[in-house]
């Protein structure tokens, strides 16, 4: 007999937009080596349109266009996650009383000495760090104090096989971050370093996209996941008071 091991459904959402996406932007736009934030990374809070964006996905969801509503709400300490999955919720998106689970392994990518540095900060203040990036590649490059991809992939399947052991069977959502989002596709498709790395460059996980997994008892000797849609935009693009964005997370550096 086959035992689920699984969720029934599982959601994978980036965070709204973050005051740190308009500073990062910003920064680029200007040319600057360092973008302007004096907040740590953990701390950065949703941008106004960030709060729409969560809010036009919790009326989503509400109104029965998600596959189901989230029974298990798991999301990055980070405030600008936490914030995301709150307003969600509090907008119809799940139960009212549904508490949002903060677990640590849900992290932004840490980017150790290349935090706060735009693109061109890294060539001009370290460009030794910018030449291990390019020989490596953003997969295995781990930089000073900072972690590489793997080491963001080795906490996440710890945090799958929290997830398999808890909430086998149940409708689960983690709310997190860009980096987040394509390692755990990488972890539940069993994919490859050029695959994931291709899906990262056809383009940027957008705020408030959905990636979706159901349960399929027929896939493989067990079941599995199985993906539904991939970075689907439509609450947000139905929403007259938000709008799509999906400017990479703004404290980091080179996008991890």
């Amino acid at each position: 007999m086959t035992i689920n091991r699984w969720p029934t459904r599982l959601w994978l959402v980036r965070h709204g937009q973050s005051a740190g996406n308009v500073a990062r932007d910003l920064a680029h736009a200007s040319g600057e080596h360092r973008i302007a934030i004096d907040i740590r990374d953990v701390d950065v809070p949703l941008s106004e349109l960030g709060e729409r964006q969560a809010e036009a996905l919790g009326r989503w969801f509400g109104r029965g266009e998600g596959n189901g509503r989230p029974e298990v709400i798991l999301t990055s300490p980070y405030v600008r996650a936490r914030e995301t999955a709150r307003i969600f919720r509090d907008a119809g998106g799940a139960d009212p009383d549904e508490n949002v689970c903060a677990d640590e392994r849900l992290r932004e990518k840490e980017f150790g000495i290349l935090d706060g540095l735009t693109s061109a900060g890294i060539q001009a203040v370290l460009p030794e760090q910018a030449e291990f990036r390019r020989l490596l590649g953003k997969f295995y490059h781990r930089p000073p104090g900072g972690e590489s991809w793997c080491d963001v992939i080795f906490r996440l399947r710890s945090l799958m096989d929290t997830v398999s052991l808890h909430y086998a069977g149940r409708d689960v959502m983690i709310v997190a971050h860009q980096v987040v989002v394509l390692c755990l596709r990488y972890i539940i498709e069993n994919l490859s370093e050029a695959e994931i790395l291709a899906i990262d460059k056809s383009g940027d996980v957008a705020n408030c996209s959905i990636t979706e997994y159901a349960h399929d008892p027929g896939a493989g000797k067990d079941g599995g996941l199985v993906l539904v849609r991939y970075n689907v935009t439509a609450p947000v693009d139905e929403d007259p008071a938000a709008e799509t964005t999906s400017a990479p997370d703004a404290m980091v550096a080179a996008r991890g």
